[in-house]
């Protein structure tokens, strides 16, 4: 599978907070989240995998009882069912795998 660069395809995960799937296979799914300054990922804990990068902006990204200044280049993994929570602090994007493929954000579910 290939992906073609789009501006396309986003919809809102929660308030402040647009998804878009990339590209998936068997299993891993690859995402993009583009966040508004001051929104917030409230905490939840899932089965996924999820490993990310930040691209561009801020935010405090707390995974169990650790919290992190996440900036641009700083990466992260969380093992599933671990309970984890971010608020924006900046205008940002990241790029986060999920495995196993998150059913949810497969393009004909979005």
């Amino acid at each position: 599978m290939f992906y073609k660069a789009s501006n396309g395809a986003y919809r809102d995960a929660l308030p402040g907070i647009k998804l878009k799937t990339l590209v998936y296979g068997e299993k891993t799914l690859f995402s993009e989240f583009r966040m508004n300054a001051n929104s917030f990922l409230p905490n939840h804990a899932h089965i996924y995998e999820q490993t990310g990068y930040l691209v561009k902006g801020q935010m405090r990204l707390t995974i169990g009882q650790e919290t992190f200044e996440v900036e641009p280049g700083d990466s992260w993994c969380i093992p599933g069912n671990v309970e984890h929570s971010a608020e924006i602090l900046e205008k940002s994007v990241a790029i986060e795998v999920f495995s196993p493929v998150r059913k949810d954000y497969l393009p004909n579910r979005i």
